[in-house]
């Protein structure tokens, strides 16, 4: 008879999950994904609920990997804020289950998971799509998401200069004394944008905030935020001037403003890059956007609960 599940809190989250050991399980599971082979990944898309009175919504991403007898889901809630709220944009938690008996494994603070593989997921688009000698990384938006892309791109790419943009002052001061290398902070999304390499959009904004006047040929822009089929970050002359790629097609489709909105055209998923159907065009202006996939959340999850179980044998 299987035991109660583990509960397993963010604190010890933080001591198990390490971007080296992510990066390449992520790019293995969305190579998997985009191959639509059923007994590697089946993943619909996320089903939402709307919490209509709190301004957000609730929701599920379930995915099995039956060739890895992982089972997993996340229940996560997103909340459009406004400007200065102390209540938290998302709370998120992962549960993993047993395939064949159906219990419950584990239940997992979510919120650092989600900052983690969506970081380092940016990070896999940009070592796929940047053009080679990237010198500049800029970054609007200065939350937890901020946080976790700046930690990941600065440890697999070495950038002489880090820009970031926040509507607050408060907010760029706060991420300054967080992050453990120097920062330009800079007055205004164009000011941050202008002749950046690497562009990471991790905003609460629902209309655009990069412009493709801004961007230079060649630019790539991974766009992380507006993930409903009404918000955006991007306008539409970026959406149709560059290339586009997305983790997953028909989750763009479904939930990307940017991609909805402008009628741009998705080109490749990043697991056909990785699986080489689709070509890195690295010399044109790309984007990159992410919506965020259960299958990310099930390998980051199955690799927490692994040096869980290794951590507790020890002990």
């Amino acid at each position: 008879m299987a035991g109660p599940p583990a509960v397993i809190w963010e604190c010890e989250v933080e001591g198990l999950l390490r971007y080296r050991e992510l990066v390449p399980r992520l790019e293995e599971a969305l190579g998997k994904f985009s191959r639509r082979d059923p007994a590697e990944v089946i993943q619909p898309v996320r089903t939402t609920v709307p919490l209509q009175k709190h301004h957000g919504f609730m929701g599920l991403m379930p995915t099995y990997m039956e060739n890895k007898g992982v089972l997993c889901t996340k229940f996560v809630c997103f909340y459009k804020r406004e400007d200065g709220s102390n209540l938290p944009s998302t709370q998120a938690t992962v549960v993993l289950l047993d395939p064949e008996y159906g219990n419950v494994k584990a239940v997992m603070n979510g919120e650092l998971i989600t900052r983690m593989r969506t970081a380092a997921v940016s990070a896999i688009s940009a070592k796929l799509l940047m053009c080679p000698g990237a010198e500049v990384l800029a970054i609007l938006g200065t939350g937890a998401q901020a946080m976790s892309h700046y930690n990941v791109f600065t440890e697999m790419f070495s950038f002489k200069e880090v820009r970031v943009w926040s509507r607050t002052v408060q907010g760029s001061e706060r991420f300054c004394r967080s992050v453990s290398g120097p920062v330009t902070v800079c007055v205004s999304a164009e000011e941050a944008v202008r002749g950046a390499d690497v562009i990471v959009t991790v905003t609460r904004c629902t209309e655009p905030v990069l412009f493709g006047q801004w961007v230079k040929p060649g630019a790539h822009v991974a766009a992380v935020g507006a993930c409903r089929p009404n918000w955006r970050e991007l306008d539409d002359v970026l959406m149709k001037e560059a290339v586009v790629y997305a983790d997953s097609r028909e989750g763009a489709l479904t939930e990307s403003g940017d991609v909805i909105l402008s009628g741009a055209e998705v080109f490749a998923e990043l697991g056909d890059v990785i699986n080489g159907t689709k070509p890195a065009l690295r010399e044109k202006t790309t984007v990159f956007k992410s919506l965020g996939m259960g299958v990310e959340d099930a390998v980051s999850a199955q690799l927490v609960f692994d040096q869980w179980e290794a951590k507790s044998c020890k002990s």
